[in-house]
């Protein structure tokens, strides 16, 4: 029994003293590896959501990199805007305006489409709405990959390895700074989804246009964006809608969708807001 107790409190001195060594520089070490492994599974997510069909064949995704000029010069009128509108977000870092760019930043699904949703006054889930819910999802991926051969043709610094600042989302800082600025793939996914949902659902069509808006200059806010970028991200959100019309498949969806709306109102289904 003496031996016992002799154990017990060799073993309990023996974990403190571990716990105290781990100290403050182990509970670093272990959050950066915890936000690394955050980092590397949003990154696996988005890769394996991309890979996934759209609506879209390959050959029938707007080429970003034939379509889109050039990005802003240096020395240029239009690099010198581009800076302007970076230093102003800049102030809005520790901001209501900043923690809804870091939530925008995240494509979780359904949680993403939270802000349409209030606004349209339905839910936008794959139980209540599955047609509408289903439509967005896979036009993301077209909106998404309309953007990528401009970001490997330019490869434009972010803003944020230009100025040296934080961005909203620094779990993401080692992706971002791989990957192209130009143009913005988040602005083209969120003005591709205001556009279609302001067709689906025209009495709220300038709140939900104000909403995608609002989704790209997130980005801007973020600093992993410039406005050129964002400007263009749009104009390649433009390009895709206009191509999804174009598919039987996509029409047909778009109107099984709004078939769903109608029943989701009559239904009296409510989204969750916050």
């Amino acid at each position: 029994m003496m031996l016992r107790r002799v154990l017990l409190v060799i073993s309990i001195v023996v974990m403190a003293t571990g716990f105290a060594g781990f100290g403050k520089t182990g509970l670093v070490e272990a959050k950066e590896a915890g936000v690394q492994v955050e980092s590397q599974r949003k990154e696996a997510a988005l890769k394996l959501m991309m890979n996934k069909g759209g609506y879209l064949s390959s050959e029938a995704i707007p080429d970003s990199a034939a379509l889109l000029p050039e990005p802003p010069a240096e020395g240029s009128g239009a690099i010198a805007y581009d800076e302007e509108v970076s230093r102003k977000n800049l102030a809005l870092r520790g901001t209501p305006r900043w923690i809804q760019a870091a939530k925008d930043a995240d494509i979780k699904f359904p949680e993403v489409f939270e802000g349409f949703a209030c606004i349209m006054n339905i839910p936008i889930t794959e139980e209540a709405t599955p047609r509408l819910y289903t439509l967005l999802r896979k036009m993301t991926l077209d909106a998404g990959k309309s953007t990528r051969a401009a970001k490997a043709k330019y490869n434009r610094p972010r803003p944020f390895l230009v100025n040296n600042e934080p961005i909203c989302t620094p779990e993401e800082q080692g992706v971002l700074m791989n990957n192209g600025s130009y143009p913005s793939g988040h602005t083209a996914v969120g003005w591709a989804w205001a556009l279609i949902l302001a067709e689906l659902s025209p009495e709220q069509a300038g709140a939900i246009l104000q909403r995608g808006r609002a989704f790209g200059e997130s980005r801007m806010v973020c600093n992993v964006h410039w406005q050129s970028d964002v400007t263009e991200g749009r104009f390649m959100a433009d390009c895709t809608v206009a191509r999804l019309h174009g598919e039987p498949l996509f029409r047909a969806d778009l109107e099984a969708a709004r078939a769903e709306i109608e029943a989701a109102r009559a239904k009296g289904l409510k989204p969750t807001c916050h």
